[in-house]
């Protein structure tokens, strides 16, 4: 695995395996990897002929300065993760590298409704963030295949959306979350939660399959929500929100609606257990 730390060698070699007729598969992380971002590395390397990984944790999505300060850092394990997983470039820039102007006044994009609930409502500026970070990467590494995981359902519509203004040709492949056997969502901030707080957890991940099982029986979502928070409550997170959203556009799924146009549907839950912000979704 060749490891690039600035953007023009990175492109210099991406416009080698791109003359060389080879397909580009790209997996942007902000490291502390699990097997979920494995999972992704593989599937990149199934579909396309180089897999480029890159490592950086963007301090313009993180509306929380104390979160991007805790948020796990684990550079040598990751290195030697993604030599194992066979990745066949690692992009690993300084902040410099991607603002070089710094990250004051950066640019806006018009993200619509989608900026506004959810993730959007609780975390102001998080998907600006996302946007400016991804802009930079996509522009550098100029991927074939973009992969991205389920587990973070809104921001890959968001990142599709950003496809959109971009008027890219780039594929985004969005992948199942990979969970651990007892059902918690595979996340780097598991890794800041105590043995305790690890167990409780799961409580997410029985919610949302509670919240699925209850519909598919015809309760009403009024029914279950209030059902679920509690279980949730009962389990000690502080929850941010639980819904039940249009698969398609994220916009709130009513019953009737549902009832009415059979449209999919996905449930989402994001809640606190102390200080780490759990999120999880499943579609149903």
């Amino acid at each position: 695995m060749i490891i690039f730390k600035y953007a023009e060698q990175l492109a210099r070699y991406i416009q080698q395996q791109k003359t060389a007729g080879k397909q580009i598969g790209f997996v942007p992380t902000m490291g502390a990897l699990h097997n979920g971002h494995l999972a992704l590395i593989n599937q990149s390397k199934q579909a396309t002929a180089v897999t480029v990984c890159s490592i950086f944790v963007n301090p313009t999505q993180f509306n929380n300065p104390s979160d991007y300060q805790l948020y796990p850092k684990t550079i040598e394990q990751d290195i030697a993760k993604l030599e194992a997983a066979g990745c066949d470039a690692l992009f690993l820039p300084a902040i410099a590298e991607m603002y070089p102007r710094g990250t004051a006044g950066l640019e806006h994009y018009d993200l619509g409704y989608l900026e506004t609930l959810l993730e959007g409502a609780f975390r102001p500026g998080h998907f600006q963030g996302v946007c400016q970070v991804m802009f930079r990467l996509l522009t550098m590494v100029q991927p074939h295949q973009l992969f991205m995981g389920q587990k973070d359902y809104q921001q890959c519509m968001v990142v599709s959306r950003l496809l959109t203004l971009m008027q890219s040709p780039i594929q985004l492949v969005t992948c199942p979350t990979l969970r651990e056997p007892d059902g918690l969502a595979m996340s780097s901030r598991n890794m800041r939660l105590s043995a305790e707080d690890r167990q409780q957890a799961t409580a997410i991940y029985q919610c949302l399959t509670h919240i699925k099982e209850q519909l598919n029986q015809g309760v009403s979502w009024g029914v279950i929500k209030e059902q679920a928070e509690k279980m949730l409550t009962n389990a000690g997170f502080r929850i941010d929100y639980v819904e039940l959203a249009n698969a398609n556009t994220l916009e709130p799924a009513s019953d009737a609606q549902a009832a009415a146009s059979r449209m999919p549907r996905v449930a989402l839950i994001a809640a606190f257990l102390h200080e780490v912000r759990l999120i999880d979704n499943m579609l149903v």
